[in-house]
């Protein structure tokens, strides 16, 4: 569900944090769900030894792979895809170059190495895709880009689950956002994936307002338009690639503070899970584990090395097949 919908649902569930409802339906009842009440309880309780003010109550969360869904590839990737196909038909000369060399030949699994190879410290091949996703939209202002993500985030299908892709937030994520937007916290997205590419939808499903998205950028200049205002517009350079160490330095640039909880799901959140915790507070670190193939899908590459530090930094593992009733 989207839209109005989705954002009566949230409305809903809100009314029923802290009082006898559950504010996390979606969960089913284990160590998790245990965890995460427990958390909110101990920084929300008045007068208590974990109590954390109200503005210091920042929780970040990646979004591919941890609010949505990132397989078969990330959302905008398939996106940026058919800029490059639409760009390779005009000029037949970008067919022999990448990426558009992979993705007018639908080589995905060239694509798929480069992100894997990323999220293993590899980063040959990333300038190449990334010289294309920068190409992809230059010279193009910020309110069309933006009215291109919002348009292909409503029309556009997944390839696999049959449904939308504003269908593919995952449920018990969002009633985890509205759960702690209900107990004092802010929610921030710190993601890899393009900020200007989420924030049309930002608010609708996750309840997480435009100015709350963190992500990837890339340059943008501002020149005057003739009619007084200006305009604003995306230049062919990268400004910063929101993931791994630089998800901290994000995060506080932009909040001014340290997260108590961090939740994602990949190597590239590792720095985000610790900057989280801090020896003088309460904190929570939640890694999302793809393990559940039939509603879902099932995959730990590129999180290898987070799933091995889970437990000697106390960071709680979410397993989709085992935690979650529902996940859509």
């Amino acid at each position: 569900m989207v839209g109005a919908d989705q954002a009566g649902i949230r409305d809903a569930r809100r009314e029923t944090t802290g009082s006898a409802g559950d504010p996390l339906p979606s969960w089913r009842e284990g160590a998790s769900k245990q965890a995460i009440l427990d958390f909110v309880q101990q920084v929300t309780t008045e007068g208590g030894t974990g109590a954390v003010a109200p503005e210091e109550r920042v929780a970040v969360f990646d979004n591919d792979g941890t609010l949505w869904c990132e397989k078969p590839m990330p959302i905008q990737l398939d996106f940026i895809l058919r800029r490059l196909v639409a760009m390779a038909e005009q000029d037949p000369a970008l067919r022999t170059r990448q990426p558009w060399q992979a993705a007018y030949a639908k080589d995905y699994g060239w694509l798929h190495d480069v992100i894997t190879k990323h999220y293993h410290g590899d980063d040959s091949d990333l300038p190449v895709l990334a010289a294309g996703v920068v190409q992809a939209f230059a010279g193009i202002t910020v309110e069309d880009f933006e009215a291109q993500a919002d348009r292909f985030l409503r029309t556009a299908q997944h390839p696999t689950l049959s449904r939308g892709y504003l269908a593919c937030g995952y449920a018990p994520m969002v009633e985890l956002l509205d759960y702690l937007d209900a107990s004092g916290f802010g929610n921030y997205i710190a993601s890899g994936g393009g900020r200007d590419f989420m924030r049309p939808i930002s608010q609708e499903m996750y309840g997480v307002p435009r100015e709350g998205v963190i992500g990837s950028t890339v340059s943008l200049a501002w020149t005057e338009d003739g009619l007084g205002g200006g305009t604003v517009v995306h230049k062919p350079e990268l400004d910063v690639l929101d993931d791994g160490p630089e998800k901290p330095v994000r995060i506080w640039s932009r909040v001014g503070r340290r997260p108590v909880l961090a939740a994602g799901n990949s190597n590239g959140d590792i720095p985000m899970l610790q900057f989280a915790k801090q020896p003088d507070r309460p904190s929570l670190g939640l890694l999302l584990l793809h393990d559940d193939p039939d509603r879902e899908f099932d995959y730990v590459e590129g999180a290898e090395q987070a799933l091995e530090l889970a437990t000697t930094n106390g960071w709680t593992v979410v397993s989709i097949k085992n935690d979650w009733l529902t996940v859509f």
